[in-house]
C-alpha cells in the first residue's frame, strides 16, 4: 500500500500524481487488495451502506422465479459502489445519515445498475465483472426489459420518501442520463466533435448521476443551500472525471482488471476525450488512420490505437484533465468541515483518477 501524497501511482503505464493523505493500491496489486483499500475508505459508512444494500436486496424481490435470477446477476454488478458512498459520505460531511439515506442510496445504485444493463445492449458488451453480461445470455430484449424494471422499482422506493423531492430530481436526473446516451449515440462515428461535445455527453451520462447523489445527501442531512449546492459542484466535477478515466481504461485496461469487455468505443465509433485530442493534433496521414477506424471503414487494431495515442500524448492529456476535474472536486468540499466522511470523499475523488478499473 502506498501512502497518497508520498509518491505517485501508475494507472496501466501512466504515472499519476497522488490526491490525498489515505492510501490507494499499489500498482500491480488485484482487484481484491483494490477492493480492500474501498472498504477502508467507506469505514465511515459501513453500516450506512449495509441498510443501503439491504434495501437494494428486497425491493427487488419478484414472484416469478427468473426474475429473480435476472436480479442476482445485476447483484454480481456491484464493484465500487461509487455512487451510494459518496450520498452517504456527503451525508456525513454535511449531517448524519438517516433512513431516508439508506433508501436514496439504494435507488441511486438501482439508477446506475439500470444503466449498466441499458449499456451492455448498446455496446454490445458480452462481460462485467468476469461474467457473461444479460444480454449476452438472456437477449437484448431481455436486457432492456430488466433495466426497465429496475428504473421502476427505483422510483417505487423513492415514492415511499414523505416528500417528492428526491422523486423529482432522479427523475429530472435520469431524463438528463438518457438525454446524454442520446447524444453520444447521434455523435457516434462523427470525427468533427471536438471536446466541448465530449464534456455535454459526459456531463449529461455520467456526472449527472454522481451530481445528484452528493446533492441528495447534504439536502437530507439537512445541510444548507449553499452546502448542497457545493455537494452537486463536488458530484458533477468527480462524475466527468472518472468517465474520462474509464474511456482512457477502454484503450489501454486489463480486462480481467477492469473487469468488462474493453474496446468497445473504438468498435462502435464513439469519440472519446484521448481520440478527440489526437485527431486534432495528429499529422493528417495518422488522423486519417483513425478517422477511418471510427468511421468503422477500417478494421480497429488496439495495439496501433494505442500506439498511436500514445505516441500523441493523448492519454497523459486526459489524465491530466481528470486530475483537473479531481481538484475543482476537493475545492467543492471546503464547504464543509474536517472530518473522517470528508477525508474519504477527498481519497476516493484521488482514487476516481488512480484506479485500475
Amino acid at each position: 500500500m502506498i501512502p497518497i501524497g508520498m509518491t505517485s501511482v501508475i494507472v496501466s503505464g501512466y504515472r499519476v500524481s497522488a490526491l490525498s493523505a489515505l492510501t490507494i493500491c499499489e500498482a500491480g496489486e488485484d482487484m481484491r487488495t483494490a477492493t480492500r483499500t474501498l472498504e477502508a475508505l467507506y469505514a465511515p459508512i459501513e453500516a450506512d451502506l449495509a441498510y443501503a444494500v439491504r434495501v437494494f436486496d428486497e425491493e427487488l424481490v419478484s414472484e416469478i422465479a427468473f426474475v429473480n435470477e435476472f436480479c442476482e446477476t445485476v447483484r454480481s454488478y456491484r464493484g465500487k459502489m461509487l455512487r451510494p458512498a459518496f450520498l452517504l459520505l456527503t451525508a456525513k460531511a454535511s449531517g448524519e445519515c438517516s433512513e431516508k439515506h439508506h433508501v436514496l442510496a439504494a435507488v441511486v445504485e438501482m439508477v446506475h445498475m439500470a444503466t449498466l444493463v441499458h449499456d451492455d445492449v448498446l455496446d454490445e458488451a458480452g462481460e462485467r465483472r468476469q461474467q457473461p453480461t444479460v444480454a449476452s445470455f438472456a437477449g437484448n430484449t431481455s436486457a432492456v426489459l430488466l433495466g426497465d424494471y429496475l428504473i421502476s422499482h427505483a422510483f417505487h422506493l423513492c415514492s415511499g420518501l414523505e416528500d417528492q423531492y428526491a422523486a423529482r430530481r432522479v427523475g429530472a436526473t435520469t431524463n438528463v442520463v438518457c438525454e446524454g446516451e442520446l447524444l453520444q449515440n447521434f455523435h457516434r462515428r462523427d470525427v468533427s466533435i471536438g471536446e466541448s461535445v465530449y464534456f455535454d455527453i459526459v456531463g449529461r451520462k455520467t456526472a449527472a448521476l454522481t451530481a445528484v447523489a452528493c446533492e441528495l445527501g447534504a439536502r437530507y442531512a439537512g445541510a444548507s443551500p449553499s452546502v448542497v449546492d457545493a455537494m452537486w459542484r463536488f458530484g458533477n466535477a468527480a462524475g466527468i472525471a472518472f468517465q474520462i478515466v474509464d474511456d482512457v481504461l477502454d484503450i489501454v485496461g486489463d480486462e480481467s482488471r477492469v473487469g468488462k469487455t474493453l474496446g468497445q468505443d473504438l468498435a462502435l465509433g464513439k469519440l472519446t476525450l484521448p481520440t478527440i485530442h489526437f485527431l486534432q493534433n495528429a499529422t493528417s496521414a495518422e488522423a486519417d488512420r483513425l478517422s477511418r477506424i471510427l468511421a468503422g471503414d477500417d478494421e480497429a487494431d488496439p495495439l496501433e490505437v494505442r500506439a498511436l495515442l500514445e505516441g500523441q500524448g493523448s492519454f497523459d492529456y486526459a489524465l491530466d484533465r481528470a486530475r483537473g476535474f479531481v481538484q475543482e472536486a476537493l475545492a467543492a468540499l471546503s464547504e464543509v468541515p474536517e472530518s473522517p466522511s470528508r477525508r474519504s470523499l477527498e481519497a476516493l475523488a484521488g482514487f476516481i483518477v488512480d484506479r485500475q478499473f
